[in-house]
């Protein structure tokens, strides 16, 4: 598995990001649409919106954009300018109000837009190389992961309503210990009864929970946990139930949120150009 694939998934929508065209399948119908980029700069990251009406792209180069795309007619309705050198990650806010956008780390920004009104509402800089950005459950901070580096940022949503003024973005950052020296490849806020933590994982093999102090509290390695080896980790989705892990050689692991107890393997996906219905019993 391999988080620079920049595949995702919202009302039964795949979304593909190829270079500057971003596609869009819906396995069920077998029918696909393309969002067209017009700058002609690739497309680096992009994020549903929690409704799925939305899809927000960051891309590279010189002057980048952060645009908002409607996935239903494939059409952009919002163009946010700010960023100098390229964009690492992207996401929306669980309320849909606001978008995070961070620069790469020449770029050594982070900006949260209100998008309806093109505006950044709270700003700030960043010193470390990012790859990842997620939201808390409530939209009250986000949590941004990269090298040797996870900070959390508080979002004062009395400030960024009231005042027209783009306000200093409050971080704070997060207590690693031991693991000070790591690269956190993906982050993901908790959800639901765990939405007080916040999983990382290392670009070595482990999975690593926050507490609601920002300390490092446990973790796990991922090459450990069963037959099946496995090196690196790239990327991981959190639900109120399961966490997923995506490692190399396309392995997938699961673990619970509750106490990062392994929970199993999935079965690895079959090779491209392999019919799975034409195989038959060997005898």
């Amino acid at each position: 598995m391999d988080k620079k694939t920049m595949f995702a998934s919202k009302d039964s929508v795949v979304i593909v990001l190829l270079r500057c065209v971003v596609v869009l399948l819906n396995p069920r119908k077998n029918k696909q649409h393309h969002i067209f980029n017009s700058s002609r700069k690739a497309i680096t990251t992009l994020a549903f919106s929690p409704d799925g009406k939305y899809v927000v792209t960051g891309e590279s180069g010189h002057m980048p954009a952060v645009r908002v795309w409607e996935v239903s007619e494939c059409i952009q309705v919002c163009e946010l300018q700010e960023h100098k050198y390229g964009i690492a990650c992207v996401a929306f806010s669980p309320n849909g109000k606001y978008i995070v956008s961070v620069g790469y780390q020449h770029d050594m920004v982070v900006n949260v837009w209100n998008w309806k009104k093109n505006v950044v509402v709270a700003s700030n800089k960043v010193s470390s190389k990012v790859t990842a950005v997620s939201f808390s459950d409530d939209s009250s901070y986000f949590v941004t992961a990269g090298n040797r580096h996870v900070k959390f940022w508080y979002l004062d949503h009395a400030k960024t309503c009231k005042v027209n003024a783009t306000v200093p973005l409050l971080g704070r950052s997060g207590l690693l210990g031991e693991l000070r020296n790591n690269f956190f490849s993906d982050v993901a806020c908790g959800r639901g009864r765990q939405a007080a933590s916040t999983f990382c994982i290392t670009s070595s093999g482990l999975l690593c929970e926050f507490n609601d102090r920002r300390l490092l509290d446990k973790w796990v390695e991922l090459r450990r946990v069963d037959s099946v080896a496995t090196s690196q980790a790239t990327c991981l989705c959190v639900t109120d139930d399961f966490i997923f892990c995506g490692c190399s050689n396309g392995t997938v692991r699961a673990f619970s949120p509750a106490n990062l107890h392994f929970l199993c393997t999935l079965p690895r996906p079959h090779c491209l150009g392999v019919d799975v219905a034409s195989m038959v019993e060997a005898r």
